[in-house]
C-alpha cells in the first residue's frame, strides 16, 4: 500500500475534512447546560478538542517548516477558518439561550452554526438576525474578522499565483506570461 505524503493535494483535503470534523464534534459536544444527555457531549467535546489540538499542531509545524511557502500559508488560513466559525457559532447560540432579545430565529445549535456560515458568506437571508445590541456588536466582529480573513486569503493566492509564474518563466515553462497571453 501507498503511504501518502503529506505535502500531497490529498493530504491537504484530509487535513481540511479532519479538521472540519473535529470544529464540529467539539461544536456539537461543549456542554452548555442545554441537553440532558451531557455525558455524551462531553466525549464529543473532547474527541473533538484532542482532535483539533492535533491538526493545528500539525498545521503551525508544517507553517514553520515550509517558511515563504504560498501553498502551505493559504491552506493555514483556510484551516483557520473552521474553528473561526464555531467560535462563533457558540458565541451565537449562547447570546440566544441565555436572551430571547438578542436574536430572532436561533433555537438550535444548527442555527447559530447556519447563521455563522452565512454571515460569513455575507449572504444574508434574514430568516436569523441579531436584534439585541450584544448581538449585534458579535456580530459585527464577526463580519470585521471575516473581510480580513479574506483579504489575507486573496493577497496569499495572489502571492502564489504571481511565484508560480515567476518559477515558469525562470525555468522556460509554457505559460502565460506576467503580461499575459496576447502581449508576448
Amino acid at each position: 500500500m501507498r503511504r501518502l505524503r503529506k505535502d500531497s493535494p490529498w493530504w491537504t483535503v484530509i487535513t481540511t475534512l479532519g479538521s472540519l470534523a473535529a470544529c464540529l464534534l467539539l461544536f456539537y459536544g461543549v456542554p452548555l447546560g442545554d441537553s440532558e444527555r451531557e455525558w455524551t457531549q462531553i466525549l464529543f467535546f473532547v474527541v473533538g478538542f484532542v482532535g483539533l489540538c492535533y491538526l493545528v499542531t500539525f498545521q503551525v509545524r508544517r507553517q514553520l517548516r515550509a517558511g515563504r511557502e504560498p501553498s502551505v500559508r493559504v491552506q493555514s488560513v483556510v484551516g483557520l477558518l473552521s474553528p473561526i466559525i464555531i467560535f462563533f457559532a457558540i458565541a451565537y447560540y449562547l447570546l440566544a439561550i441565555h436572551s430571547d432579545a438578542e436574536f430572532v430565529g436561533i433555537e438550535t445549535r444548527t442555527d447559530a452554526l447556519y447563521f455563522t456560515v452565512v454571515t460569513l458568506g455575507t449572504v444574508g437571508f434574514g430568516d436569523i438576525h441579531p436584534v439585541g445590541q450584544a448581538a449585534r456588536v458579535v456580530t459585527m466582529v464577526q463580519i470585521l474578522f471575516d473581510l480580513a480573513v479574506i483579504g489575507i486569503l486573496v493577497a496569499v493566492a495572489t502571492q502564489r499565483l504571481e511565484s508560480r509564474a515567476r518559477w515558469r518563466r525562470a525555468h522556460g515553462e509554457p505559460g502565460e506570461s506576467a503580461a499575459g497571453p496576447h502581449e508576448r
